[in-house]
């Protein structure tokens, strides 16, 4: 079906689920999973869509509440979109508004991604600053720096950021530290502006390279894509998208904390292990074999786990996104584990909850130790945000007796049906009204 305007998106974004999930831990997992599209390389592409006109096409898109609320967005500009069978179609001809609201962005972080395709198509941009899960502070600084370099004025103004450019020039932008999203946003800008556009100390995230491949679908210049240093040469005008997006390398991950903490054997279909290196390093050092499949791979947890310290880093490193369902490993681990988080401040949320389930972890200035115990045992829980709710769901699968895990409407962002796929391989698990 095709909403011509975001309209009928109103009384769904304020709609908050108030489902739970319950979970009676204790069997081991075993079958075949096949791992959604990611949500992390969809959003930018459907936010890429702005760039040309005519009618796009994304391919293996999860459906998940972000999806909405970027489809939405979309709507409010102009633009006609519908989402069938994990397809999403874009007729982003007539985009006439350019305004981002604050109802639409202050639940989802990439909502600031439209910021540099309304500047670089429409010429101006009025974006408010964005939300998502409360993980910490990520400002977007370095993304108004960057337009700022290529010609834009920007100014703030009552939690709005309005983003102003005739035409926007090539430039040489340099990045104090990586920021995934401000690379996104500015390589999208630069593939429209007059001139030639380098960007130092990029992100080098899989989901960077699956936008800049997108982009140069579309006729985009760019090279260097997954390393440090990106160019992009503008052209006039962009093509439509017709794309299928890269599987989601932190659900990979997951199901392969899941098979680790359950003694399980799980085969993950339509994941690229190259994605996940730092992952299954860490996972090989606590005692999951992870073997490659045709098609995926396959994760089988050990008997008892190995303690292993890990330290977020950006890409290449071991992933924020991933920490918190490395902890719940590590939780049961036969040792002491030390899990440094150097990304986001406050993304140790998820601890008092595995405390409740009888986790022996403490934290100081961004550093768990975490003393594996026997066994953790059943629990209500609070999901804070998108990671930890998926680190509770690990904990509760391997937990004696019954866990109550509440406000998912968290995971609901992030994970495709997770629990339709957990029953699939054996869980104990159903989703509930409150």
């Amino acid at each position: 079906m095709i909403w011509n305007t975001g309209r009928i998106f109103n009384i769904l974004f304020w709609e908050v689920s108030l489902d739970k999930l319950i979970i009676k831990g204790g069997n081991r997992l075993t079958g075949t999973v096949e791992i959604s599209g990611a949500k992390n390389a969809a959003l930018p592409l459907m936010a890429a869509s702005l760039l040309a006109a005519g009618e796009h096409a994304l391919h293996r898109i999860p459906d998940l509440k972000d999806i909405t609320t970027m489809g939405a967005m979309l709507a409010d500009f102009g633009a006609v979109y519908a989402f069938d069978k994990n397809s999403v179609s874009l007729d982003c001809s007539s985009i006439t508004h350019h305004e981002a609201p604050y109802e639409r962005v202050s639940t989802m972080r990439a909502s600031v991604l439209v910021l540099g395709p309304l500047v670089a198509r429409l010429g101006k941009a009025k974006v408010s600053l964005p939300g998502g899960c409360a993980i910490g502070a990520r400002p977007i600084n370095l993304h108004l720096m960057g337009l700022e370099k290529m010609g834009a004025t920007i100014e703030l103004e009552s939690g709005y950021v309005l983003a102003e450019a005739r035409k926007l020039k090539g430039a040489s932008i340099y990045f104090d530290t990586p920021t995934v999203t401000g690379t996104e946003n500015i390589m999208m800008a630069a593939t429209l502006a007059e001139g030639t556009t380098l960007i130092e100390n990029a992100a080098r995230e899989p989901e960077i390279v699956d936008l800049a491949n997108a982009l140069i679908s579309m006729g985009a210049r760019i090279t260097g894509a997954g390393e440090s240093i990106i160019e992009i040469d503008g052209v006039s005008s962009l093509k439509p998208l017709d794309y299928t997006i890269i599987p989601d390398r932190i659900e990979a991950g997951t199901f392969m904390t899941i098979a680790g903490i359950t003694n399980g054997d799980i085969t993950l279909r339509n994941c690229i292990s190259e994605h996940l290196d730092a992952v299954i390093n860490k996972l090989a050092d606590s005692g999951i074999t992870v073997d490659p499949v045709e098609g995926g791979l396959r994760a089988i947890g050990p008997s008892q786990l190995n303690p292993v310290n890990t330290r977020t880093m950006p890409y290449p490193g071991f992933p924020t996104d991933m920490q918190a369902q490395f902890m719940a490993l590590m939780s049961v681990a036969v040792g002491t584990s030390v899990i440094s988080e150097k990304i986001f401040e406050n993304r140790f949320m998820h601890v008092a909850e595995l405390r409740r389930m009888g986790a022996d972890i403490t934290t100081e200035d961004g550093t768990a130790t975490v003393r594996g115990v026997r066994t953790l045992t059943g629990a209500p829980l609070m999901a804070t945000d998108l990671r930890a709710s998926a680190s509770l769901i690990v904990a509760a699968l391997r937990a004696e007796g019954e866990t109550e895990i509440h406000r998912i409407y968290h995971l609901d962002r992030g994970y495709e049906h997770i629990e339709e796929k957990l029953a699939k391989i054996g869980a104990d698990i159903r989703r509930e009204r409150e």
